[in-house]
């Protein structure tokens, strides 16, 4: 599995590094009354090797929407979250959509933590988070998500999909 590690559970201000400790993915939603915006960045390759600083391109945003559905912004498109990862089951805790692979997949809200399967007979789990620890029992450890390497050509779309099911997990962890 590509594990990733979130400086905070707060997905929408959070910044996503990989095993070796260097920032892959960050989010920036600044404060505001009304629509709030998440921008998600990824690293950009430098071009000057001697140019240390890290450089980011935006990949996407999503545009929350409390009574309306909420969109995303991606690859030049904006599409409302109801047509683009609608809800699913009795209690509307599974988001699915269509990965860049054209396969089905499913995102699982569970109590603690969003697992993403195939959404076919099979059911393959292939991500999956896990919470933070305050290392009371055990080791104190960061939240994470780790994907199967199978998915490395459509990691931008994993982590788009998971900023906003975690965000909706969270909230309905919080109400």
């Amino acid at each position: 599995m590509i594990t990733f590690t979130l400086s905070t559970e707060r997905v929408r201000n959070a910044v996503i590094t990989n095993e070796q400790g260097q920032i892959i993915y960050k989010t920036d939603t600044p404060f505001k009354f009304g629509t709030r915006t998440t921008t998600i960045y990824k690293i950009k390759p430098s071009a000057d090797l001697s140019d240390m600083r890290d450089q980011f391109d935006v990949i996407g945003e999503i545009e929350w929407h409390a009574f309306t559905s909420s969109k995303f912004r991606f690859g030049g498109a904006e599409v409302a979250t109801k047509e683009f990862i609608p809800r699913r089951g009795f209690t509307g805790r599974k988001r699915v959509f269509t990965g860049p692979d054209g396969r089905p997949y499913r995102w699982d809200l569970k109590f603690k933590v969003v697992v993403l399967s195939r959404n076919d007979g099979t059911q393959t789990e292939v991500a999956r988070s896990s919470r933070a620890t305050l290392g009371i029992i055990g080791k104190k450890r960061k939240a994470t998500l780790a994907v199967s390497p199978e998915l490395a050509q459509m990691m931008d779309t994993i982590i788009m999909t998971f900023i906003y099911v975690e965000k909706l997990r969270m909230d309905k962890e919080e109400a």
